[in-house]
């Protein structure tokens, strides 16, 4: 391509004949040679007479200057011009391809994949090796350049990873020897590593660096103060925007559902905050915060026990005189737990129903409930129990909740079983959940109810005195535990309560929450066992039997491949690592001068021909309708006639592009007035109409045999429509698929918690199962990643949609292949005396498959079928039970599951005695 400014020409050489254009006005100036001037006197007897014919002496110069025009139009059009288009890449040597590979990266994935895909076929193309390095990920060493064709096979494996890359990255340990050039996919966040890198394959060739031009969000660490969360929000460039962030949680029976959304604007900023006043019981059931239609890690917040107010139930043996309040056993108690958690003062028997997540028992001796209290125990509550005269005069022998056996007395100084001094504690153990807490000098204990010896005494000893008398003792019960503190709660016994280690240990043991980040301190000699993953998307998911995480690591080091986002616990504590790092600064990536840029922000490649060959077009038709009508043959009907038909042949004008208004008012009651289906817009214009007309045969197929009569399918415009206006949509996905905005991704997230139900079709036949093979299928995935859909399984033999109306097996289209819904729970069983299992009332939001479903419901104008299905009676006999899906699809939507309810009618008939 040859470059002329802003213009390149795929065929410059056509351009050499614009030099013949002088030649040419020559020539149409010569042709017919211009008469000679004689005097006849003869023609003055032609005075006064008229010719219907009139020809003109010369060219007019203005038709020659439109016949020039046309011409040198049409010679700039075959010459192929593009304006702004894509440098040319002249190198025939090896190409570095470097991607950040972070959270920040994920967010525009599918358009990295695209350049990446690209970079990878021109290389094939040229015959250059490549080399592919994630920098979140790095090699243990330089990776060998090599084909270009294996890598673009395995481009479906490259993932972005939910950290960024390390700021102690080594140019020498990563980068290939010998001359490179270099083509950088950044994810647009500056960090210390990328100045030196950026030096180092500069000095081994040309650096290009494609980044994206929209800042990066991030969201991060959510704050308690007083009754509020406040959760920050970070840009790394000033931005003027309104994001809605969602705090996501389980519901009563256990699924996952939105719990609240806060809307937070920036106005010019880089940086808001989210604000949640919720009350405790459903702060309590937060699990993260996320950016509404943004997937990345960095858009998730994930919390721990440190966002939770526990419920505690302080309850006591015995109440404190008036005025002396410092001696009260829960006094000391109080005032450690009132700023973290809430507070129940009550008795036992009140506390109970209250459900709380603790139970602080100080000095009780015998527990008259302890049947109730045992079975909240086993239910997952914890008990804690702290000694007193009462609990050390008491028979403990029979008592189930005590971890260990206590003998009858106390063990004081001065007493019968008496110390020389006070006993200084001993330091906790490894496997003690007080591990690493640092022992003030000043703790000491002067009495002390003693445990029995037995054999399990050792286990269940989590803190002992210096001469190696339990302290503290703990057992589990069932799904719960019990907890004893050998001292009382107050100081009476111990100065224990008056140090800063007892709020400490109370934290250990997840009865009170921290209100700050924990330090390296606080976590020192504590071992977390990784629970859940934080993947580059934002997906949390379980992990496998890990090895376990040192405390002081997810204290102090950032995320990285050995320390990955997720969820940590122990036995009492859950800690949560964000991909974004406490104390993370964003700022936009800045390149030094001479660095190559492309991305969003450079011009886009607009070829011209169409624009040059249909000016030229239009000059031509601009020049015969000029000859006509100087040679006077454009007169009368013959002039309207051809000048409709050269209206009809001038090339339509392009049409400007709008932003999507509201969604009319007209259009909002055609869509609530009955039931309307809709189709997403797929890029294709003829898959567009395909489904419109199965949409349109579906509906003439439920009015035929049910009661349901919908009114004209729409297509759907996911800017502007109110998606809670249409029962069901339709999505078929082709491979130039566009992707919604974040807005639509929104109100796409908004449509399937409140009930809708989307049909993704790949029309692919699912040749890889769930899509994974075709591009249809991986567009599917890259469309389908912002969206909230549950886990999905394959079609069930005992679904809803095999029975909602017909009974059916399969649920073919076109095609007849496997469908995935959503997974039923895990707890789902057999209903009995039914084929089926008794599940809840939720729809599935998604149907995904590859059957074509739209193409076996199609009907043209008249009622037929538009397309073939399969072969003869077989083949009409699958567009029956296609037609059949979609009647149990439609009832399924409307209905829920109510066909699983049936498993109550035997109850009912034999309770009205029929």
């Amino acid at each position: 391509m040859t470059m002329l400014g802003p213009l390149g020409f795929t065929a410059p050489w056509l351009l050499l004949g614009l030099v013949a254009l002088p030649l040419l006005w020559w020539l149409l100036r010569a042709t017919p040679p211009a008469p000679v001037r004689r005097r006849f006197p003869g023609v003055a007897l032609l005075l006064g007479l008229t010719d219907a014919a009139v020809q003109a002496e010369r060219t007019p110069w203005w038709l020659l200057a439109l016949r020039m025009l046309a011409l040198a139009a049409a010679i700039f059009g075959f010459a192929g011009p593009v304006l702004h288009p894509a440098p040319p890449d002249p190198a025939r040597g090896p190409l570095l391809i470097l991607e950040d590979g972070s959270w920040a990266s994920a967010a525009d994935w599918p358009r990295r994949t695209e350049r990446l895909a690209r970079a990878l076929t021109e290389a094939a193309a040229a015959g250059r090796p490549v080399a592919l390095i994630s920098l979140a990920d790095p090699p243990p060493a330089p990776p060998p350049f090599g084909d270009a064709r294996d890598l673009l096979a395995g481009l479906p494996g490259v993932q972005p990873q939910a950290w960024e890359p390390s700021i102690d990255l080594d140019p020498a340990a990563i980068l290939p020897a010998g001359r490179h050039d270099t083509l950088w996919l950044s994810d647009g966040l500056a960090r210390a590593s990328r100045a030196p890198l950026t030096r180092a394959v500069q000095a081994q060739g040309a650096l290009t660096v494609w980044q994206p031009a929209a800042p990066v969000l991030a969201l991060g660490a959510a704050s308690v103060e007083g009754t509020k969360l406040h959760l920050p929000l970070y840009a790394s460039a000033p931005v003027s925007r309104t994001f809605e962030i969602a705090a996501l949680g389980a519901d009563p029976s256990g699924l996952e559902r939105e719990l609240a959304r806060q809307p937070v604007t920036l106005r010019d900023q880089a940086q808001a905050e989210a604000v949640f006043d919720l009350p405790p019981e459903l702060r309590n059931r937060i699990t993260r915060f996320e950016i509404s239609g943004l997937r990345s890690a960095g858009a998730v917040s994930l919390t721990d026990d440190a966002l939770k107010r526990r419920k505690v139930a302080l309850i006591s043996g015995s109440s404190a005189r008036e005025g002396l309040e410092l001696l009260a056993p829960t006094h000391y108690l109080h005032q450690a737990l009132a700023p973290s958690a809430d507070l129940i003062e009550a008795t036992l028997a009140d506390a109970l129903p209250v459900q709380p997540d603790v139970i602080i028992l100080a000095d009780v001796g015998e527990v008259a409930e302890t049947a109730a209290l045992q079975g909240w125990v086993e239910k997952g509550g914890m008990l804690i129990r702290f000694a007193g005269p009462r609990l050390a005069a008491a028979d403990s022998a029979a008592d189930p909740l005590l971890p260990v056996r206590l003998r009858q007395g106390g063990r004081s100084v001065g007493g019968t079983m008496s110390w020389g001094a006070p006993r200084k504690l001993a330091p906790f153990a490894g496997t003690s959940p007080f591990a690493g807490l640092i022992l003030p000098d000043e703790v000491t204990v002067r009495e002390q109810v003693l445990a029995e010896p037995d054999p399990d005494l050792g286990a269940r000893t989590i803190a002992a005195l210096a001469d190696g008398t339990p302290l503290v003792t703990r057992k589990a019960l069932g799904q719960g535990a019990v907890v004893l503190f050998h001292v009382t709660a107050n100081a009476e016994w111990s100065n224990l309560p008056l140090s800063g280690l007892f709020p400490q240990m109370l934290e250990r043991l997840s009865v009170s929450a921290r209100p700050v980040a924990p330090t390296a301190e606080d976590l020192a000699g504590q071992s977390f066992t990784p629970r859940k993953r934080l993947d580059g998307f934002g997906l949390l998911t379980p992990t496998e039997a890990e090895a376990g995480v040192r405390g002081e690591d997810l204290a102090e080091g950032p995320p990285g491949p050995d320390l990955p986002p997720g969820l940590y616990a122990t036995e009492d504590q859950v800690l949560a690592l964000n991909a974004l790092p406490r104390g993370r600064q964003l700022a936009p990536a800045l390149w030094p001068a001479g660095v190559t840029r492309e991305g969003e922000t450079a011009p886009k490649q607009r070829p011209l021909a169409g624009l040059a060959l249909a000016a030229a077009l239009m000059a031509l038709m601009a020049d015969i309708l000029a000859t006509l009508a100087l040679s006077g043959r454009l007169r009368g009907p013959r002039a309207a006639a051809v000048i409709a038909l050269a209206v009809l042949l001038l090339p339509s004008p392009p049409q400007a592009q709008t932003m999507p208004g509201p969604m009319s008012e007209a259009r909002a009651i055609e869509a609530a007035s009955n039931v309307v289906f809709a189709t997403v817009p797929s890029g294709d214009a003829g898959v567009d109409q395909v489904a419109m007309a199965g949409l349109r045969g579906l509906g003439q197929t439920l009015t035929r045999r049910t009661t349901v009569e919908p009114s004209e399918p729409m297509q759907l415009d996911l800017e502007a429509d109110d998606l809670a206006l249409f029962t069901l949509i339709y999505w078929p996905v082709t491979e130039t698929a566009p992707t919604p905005s974040p807005a639509a991704y929104a109100k796409l997230n908004r449509y399937l918690r409140g009930g809708g139900m989307i049909l993704f079709d790949t029309r692919d036949a699912d040749l890889a199962g769930f899509g994974a093979a075709t591009g249809a299928g991986r567009r599917l995935q890259a469309l389908a990643a912002p969206l909230d859909i549950p886990p999905l399984e394959p079609l069930p033999a005992d679904h809803v949609l095999t029975r909602s109306f017909y009974l059916l097996q399969t649920m073919p289209g076109r095609h007849d292949g496997p469908i995935w819904v959503e997974a039923a729970p895990v707890d789902a069983e057999q209903a009995e005396g039914m084929p089926f299992r008794n599940l809840n009332d939720g729809v599935t939001p998604v149907v995904i498959g590859g059957n074509d479903w739209a193409a076996a419901w199609a009907v043209d104008d008249v009622g037929q079928p538009m397309f073939p299905v399969g072969r003869g009676q077989a083949g009409e006999r699958q567009r029956e039970i296609a037609a059949r899906f979609g009647v149990n699809l439609v009832m399924h939507v409307l209905t829920g599951n109510y066909k699983s309810d049936q498993v109550h009618v035997p109850a009912l008939l034999e309770r009205l005695g029929q």
